[in-house]
């Protein structure tokens, strides 16, 4: 009974943490990518378009919009008790990936599909808080 207490009390702990840790993860790679363009360094997949779309993504992030798929992940993984780190880091990649798709269903008009520097620094956020979530709470389903 006590450990089951405990790990309701972790779970959102190490969901916070991870959360943080993606969220800084995708701000400091997505900045850098920003900084390089506006630097001169020509980087073929990073456009003006695709550092404005990065600074809307991590905007949107902050919001509770964008943590959705990524409680869906979690709660199906404690649920079925997964242990597997392929299964959280992953599922923490295409959570976060769907962010940038999320941010356009609120906006009238055609899909936008992001650039690939988007998609990139998203994916890389996403996969640290997979994994940091499954050391911290994952790896004991």
């Amino acid at each position: 009974m006590l450990a089951a207490i405990g790990r309701i009390i972790w779970l959102p702990i190490a969901f916070l943490l991870a959360a943080l840790t993606g969220a800084f993860v995708i701000l400091t790679l997505g900045l850098e990518r920003i900084t390089a363009y506006m630097h001169g360094f020509e980087d073929p997949d990073m456009t003006i378009e695709g550092g404005l779309q990065l600074l809307a993504g991590g905007a949107l992030l902050a919001q509770t919009l964008t943590i959705v798929p990524a409680l869906g992940v979690v709660v199906i993984g404690e649920v079925a008790q997964i242990r597997s780190v392929y299964y959280y880091v992953i599922g923490g990649g295409l959570a976060a990936v769907s962010a940038p798709l999320i941010i356009q269903i609120g906006t009238a008009g055609a899909l936008d599909v992001p650039a690939v520097a988007v998609w990139q620094v998203f994916a890389t956020g996403g996969f640290i808080s997979g994994f940091v979530y499954w050391l911290l709470a994952g790896k004991s389903a």
